[in-house]
């Protein structure tokens, strides 16, 4: 049992050395350590820690980590370029964080037959190249903590199966309809689009655009015949004209993630405040055509988040304040250090629509970065429109949210009374004493 967990470490130190600290641990804690605990004590100690599911995707070359079993299948044989046979297996295993599929090659492959659905695995393995959708298990065991996961094979698709699965799914936006060319020489239509459901977000090419095309993004639908792509490095389905697509009654509610735990790979559905915008700027894509870039950052509670707009998205109109929705963007390290999450062909950037009313707001003119404030000393909005900073105006408009969108613009009139109860405000704020 002290070799599973050394292999974490025997770069790090010696077995005999491991050995050791592993035996100091358990007299430490008075015998009440197993041997397995305090093992994982001492590779705790010298920084290889258990990570989650999502976690795999980091730079690390091995990872160690618990998750419970969705789905395997059986040992196949096969042979080798050198003409030699081997053997392999696949288990796909899940936290509540995702999913990943285990590989085992070899005599590795026959632990599936003692492994059953449900069954949660301590795993140690790395991944293949540059691919972070598997991991090669270079040692596995039955553990007996509990894992959390709500996701399950078949239904959803999830599962090892190449089969066509039904799914129901929450069209959460669709591209216009493109024209490729076949193999043959024909021209056909095909359409991309972002589903999701309760494990998340998911790509779904649509070979026969029809099938969606009188469906507005927002609705649930029902899918027949959707064929997984194992290729795909993300959650990825197609369906051509031998399935169908219909509305759905069922609920379906796609989680956001929390911006603290979005790394630096994967795809990420998220949600914030926008704190600050940049302008878009245009530039030339490699095809030759022209396209726009826009820099934003998002905020919910303490966490922020870089966010980078691309092509169309990049001019939505937007502005700080606004609350906003990103589904199915690609994560990266940032070009200045920190992670960025980038909104581009295959993600989907929302504004949701906010409740409206008619206001009359009176206030000074503040200009912050790359937008403009109204305060009267108590309340604060955004404003659109150009006017001089300081001034006093009556803004009489639609407030949306955080903004107002102003339809009368004019110099407000100062009368003493005014001047002191917003003198007075200010004075409240900054905690200072205000003469009476």
């Amino acid at each position: 049992m002290v070799l599973f967990h050394y292999a974490l470490v025997d770069d790090l130190i010696s077995q005999e050395e491991f050995e050791r600290r592993v035996e100091e641990k358990i007299e430490e804690c008075g015998d009440l350590l197993d041997e397995p605990t305090a093992a994982m004590l001492v590779v705790g100690a010298l920084g290889r820690q258990h990570v989650k599911v999502r976690e795999l995707s980091g730079k690390s070359s091995l990872f160690s980590f618990f998750a419970k079993v969705i789905d395997k299948t059986e040992p196949k044989e096969f042979v080798r370029k050198d003409g030699e046979k081997g053997w392999v297996a696949t288990i796909l295993v899940g936290d509540e964080t995702g999913t990943t599929r285990i590989v085992l090659w070899d005599e590795k492959a026959g632990a599936v037959l003692e492994i059953a659905l449900g069954d949660v695995l301590e795993v140690i393995g790395r991944h293949p190249g540059k691919s972070t959708r598997e991991i090669y298990a270079l040692a596995l065991r039955k553990a007996t903590c509990e894992i959390n996961c709500t996701a399950t094979a078949g239904g959803n698709g999830s599962g090892l199966s190449t089969e066509p699965v039904d799914l129901d799914v929450l069209l959460i936006g669709a591209d216009a309809p493109r024209t490729f060319t076949r193999r043959d020489g024909t021209n056909g239509e095909m359409t991309d689009c972002v589903i999701g459901d309760a494990a998340g977000t998911a790509r779904l090419v649509a070979w026969a655009p029809d099938l969606l095309r009188d469906i507005p993004a927002g609705s649930v639908i029902h899918i027949t015949g959707a064929k997984p792509d194992r290729r795909s490095e993300v959650r990825a389905y197609s369906i051509d004209e031998t399935g169908t697509v219909s509305l759905s009654a069922a609920v379906v509610t796609v989680p956001f993630a929390e911006l603290a735990s979005v790394s630096d790979t994967g795809h990420y559905s998220v949600r914030g405040e926008v704190k600050t915008v940049q302008e878009p700027r245009s530039f030339t894509s490699r095809s030759g055509a022209a396209s726009w870039v826009r820099n934003i950052r998002i905020g919910e509670g303490d966490e922020e988040l870089k966010v980078v707009l691309w092509g169309e998205n990049a001019l939505v109109p937007v502005h700080p304040g606004d609350r906003i929705e990103i589904y199915h963007a690609a994560a990266k390290p940032g070009r200045f250090g920190g992670i960025e999450l980038g909104v581009g062909r295959g993600s989907i950037f929302r504004v949701p629509h906010e409740e409206t009313r008619r206001i009359t707001f009176t206030g000074t003119i503040i200009p912050g970065n790359g937008c403009t404030f109204v305060d009267n000393g108590t309340d604060r909005y955004l404003v659109d429109g150009e006017f001089p900073a300081g001034c006093d105006m009556r803004i009489t408009g639609v407030l949306s949210g955080s903004r107002i969108i102003p339809e009368i613009v004019e110099p407000a009139d100062k009368n003493p009374e005014e001047v002191a109860g917003r003198l007075a405000a200010l004075v409240a704020q900054l905690d200072i004493p205000f003469p009476p």
